[in-house]
């Protein structure tokens, strides 16, 4: 009896969807760096990720992450503009007993808690100054040191930063260290803001009219031709997000089995 092949796997940059010739770049960056992911790796590539609110960085980390060696490994998101500055280091790098008042135990920090998978800073440029060598230190020596304790532990962590923020602009203004901008940037991927690439809108409504169609066991609406034309011409300051916030809108709110621009335009003003 012969034997089928099993059928190749889709690259896992189709879930990144999008036909803007910045996407196709964007999807074959992160192809080739793909091939540089292993764990044990002490060479592995850090990412920053570069792009306005809501274009989707948080989602194509956990895509990059969940493509690779290590998406059995843990996915830890933090934002480093949402931990008070006073917590944030020993949130990232654990402290020891007795660093300070409080620790009456040893605790380990998200560094040690992401071996073996990934870490995702968001809004790193809001880190602060003082924290700034350490985590340059635990990216380049893949070693990070508890607060308040002397030795350092090894860590296998697959660093992605992102930013909305210039951070060439903030290192030559003082506001972030340039050496640790440096150490970031030697792969910096661009997320394009949805208003540049305008047929792409078209394409992601009607993914997220099915998605939420399905979720809410409904059938999904439909968009008429002025309604595509209003998407196209939409600026979107809300890139992504809220357009997909705007679908949710539709399928809940709209009546009409056919959107078209004027109930588009409605929804887009009002809030849930």
């Amino acid at each position: 009896m012969s034997e089928h092949p099993s059928p190749t796997p889709a690259p896992f940059t189709d879930s990144i969807l999008g036909q803007a010739p910045a996407m196709e770049a964007l999807r074959a960056q992160l192809r080739r760096l793909a091939t540089f992911d292993r764990l044990g790796n002490p060479h592995v590539p850090t990412l920053l990720l570069r792009g306005e609110t809501g274009t989707g960085k948080g989602l194509l980390a956990r895509i990059i992450h969940e493509s690779g060696p290590r998406a059995k490994g843990p996915f830890i998101a933090v934002n480093c503009a949402a931990i008070p500055e006073t917590l944030l280091e020993a949130e990232l790098f654990g402290f020891a007993a007795g660093a300070f008042t409080d620790a009456k135990s040893a605790k380990p920090g998200l560094f040690e808690a992401a071996s073996g998978g990934t870490l995702f800073l968001d809004e790193i440029d809001a880190l602060p100054l003082g924290l700034q060598p350490k985590l340059l230190t635990a990216i380049e020596d893949k070693r990070i040191r508890r607060l308040g304790a002397v030795a350092t532990q090894q860590v296998d962590v697959k660093l992605i930063a992102a930013t909305k923020e210039e951070l060439l602009g903030l290192a030559e203004a003082g506001q972030f260290r340039a050496d640790l901008y440096h150490r970031l940037a030697v792969v910096e991927l661009a997320i394009p803001p949805l208003r540049a690439r305008e047929q792409d809108s078209v394409l992601l409504a009607h993914h997220f009219l099915q998605v939420y169609a399905a979720a809410h066991k409904l059938h999904p609406k439909r968009l008429m031709t002025d309604a595509e034309t209003w998407l196209r011409q939409y600026a979107w300051p809300g890139n992504v997000r809220e357009l997909r916030h705007l679908m949710e809108r539709a399928t809940l709110l709209s009546p009409e089995e056919r959107l078209d621009a004027p109930t588009l335009q409605r929804l887009a003003v009002m809030r849930l």
